[in-house]
């Protein structure tokens, strides 16, 4: 491994799509060509995950449930549910994608840090999908890590514009597993869940306003918590020219909120799994490289704190 930030990726990530749906698939290749063009991601630091094995996707998932969707036999409430157009390239996505969280959260462990250019899918519950979400990956990762014996305590860190329900139900019954959640208080879903801690936010916040609640929270939930890892959701559709936000954060209150979490938690000893979360815009180009700003925060913060 190079002394470089950790960056997981696989071309499946982006199958063949259609070009009209609100869910921008492509915008996982997308990033990848971003980051590749601006130096961020090399042969050097570019991890290509394995699909995750159906005992892991298990811990979080109703076996009935994982096998009804690989064999495309979701039932049609469940599949109008999702919001996806099955497809067998979908399966191997979305296996493949919940691997690469895998990936992201071992390198993370070795290295202090690593960033994931897909995951985040925080609306996945047990036994169905919601919100373009099939396998809760943030669940998989944490039940993971709590049932290896690797971890005594994870704490979920959930910046995405909505609610992380999805992880908060699954996780509901986990004391050990921490779900914090900064959504938009009138966003989806329309109804919540209870996570270990809900920080609700007023439409319209804006960069300086998020940044303070944002920095009263670590403050608070870190020492409380210690937990021994963090995985950060760093979803992007808090941004003001997000389609489906409600807040009114800026390219540099992005860049603020990820290097306040990764400062933070590091400063602590406590490693950071980063995944890219949500994010919506007809103008894909600009949306991957706001989700390009992770990487480049972090990179920025690898090399400032020597990590390797």
């Amino acid at each position: 491994m190079s002394a470089r930030l950790p960056l997981v990726y696989h071309e499946d990530y982006s199958p063949p799509f259609p070009a009209s749906h609100r869910f921008p698939m492509d915008k996982f290749r997308l990033l990848h060509e971003h980051l590749s063009a601006t130096g961020i991601l090399g042969a050097d630091n570019w991890q290509r995950p394995e699909p995750c094995p159906d005992a892991l996707l298990a811990l979080a998932h109703a076996p009935d449930y994982i096998q009804a969707f690989q064999a495309g036999e979701l039932a049609p409430p469940l599949q109008r549910q999702l919001g996806l157009p099955w497809s067998e390239a979908l399966v191997r996505r979305t296996v493949r994608a919940v691997g690469g969280s895998l990936l992201t959260l071992e390198l993370a462990l070795r290295h202090g840090l690593a960033c994931h250019l897909a995951g985040g899918t925080h609306h996945a519950h047990h036994d169905y999908p919601a919100g373009f979400c099939i396998f809760n990956d943030l669940a998989i990762l944490a039940l993971s890590l709590l049932e290896s014996g690797r971890a005594g305590r994870v704490l979920i860190l959930d910046c995405d514009v909505h609610q992380g329900d999805g992880t908060a139900r699954i996780l509901a019954e986990v004391p050990d597993a921490i779900t914090v959640s900064l959504h938009c208080a009138t966003n989806y879903p329309a109804r919540k869940a209870q996570s270990d801690w809900d920080i609700p936010l007023p439409r319209g916040l804006d960069d300086a306003g998020y940044l303070r609640v944002l920095d009263d929270a670590l403050g608070y939930l870190l020492p409380l918590h210690q937990p021994d890892v963090v995985l950060y959701d760093a979803g992007v559709d808090v941004h003001r020219d997000d389609a489906l936000g409600y807040l009114a954060l800026t390219d540099a209150g992005l860049a603020a909120r990820d290097g306040l979490v990764l400062r933070r938690c590091l400063a602590a000893d406590i490693p950071v799994a980063g995944v890219i979360g949500g994010g919506y815009s007809a103008d894909r180009t600009a949306l991957a490289r706001r989700h390009g700003i992770l990487h480049h925060t972090a990179t920025q913060v690898w090399h400032e704190l020597g990590l390797n």
